[in-house]
């Protein structure tokens, strides 16, 4: 291969790993999403993105110029680490969403409501009625 085909294997190859670090920041809640300009969080959807990046640094290994594998290494690196740190927060979101949920007044009352309801009554039926 020519010199100028490497460069431009190399620029696609970065701009591929590129764009699956791009796509699991954004999936980690760390990036806007530039779709529905919010930021979301999907953990299974970062998982999927982080694992092909795993994939291609174990498939291309051998094949890659220090560089590059040192520039997946670190991405993977920084991705794993903020992938656990959102796992942590949306398990802490979890635990208080169950607190509030069995703790907040509208719940308490709510059950309190459904507490002093008694059974309807029937009317008596007089005496000229028997």
């Amino acid at each position: 291969m020519t010199e100028e085909q490497l460069k431009k294997e190399d620029q696609l190859f970065i701009h591929l790993v590129n764009t699956f670090v791009q796509s699991a920041w954004i999936s980690l809640g760390k990036v806007k999403n530039p779709v529905s300009d919010k930021m979301e969080r999907n953990l299974d959807q970062a998982t999927y993105y982080i694992d092909l990046m795993d994939m291609l640094q174990t498939k291309m290994k051998g094949n890659l110029s220090e560089w590059e594998e040192q520039y997946i290494i670190h991405s993977l690196s920084e991705l794993k680490l903020n992938f656990i740190d959102e796992q942590k927060k949306s398990s802490e979101e979890e635990k208080v969403d169950k607190i509030k949920e069995t703790t907040s007044p509208g719940k308490k009352e709510e059950f309190k409501a459904k507490k002093k309801t008694k059974p309807s009554k029937k009317p008596l039926k007089s005496k000229k009625e028997k």
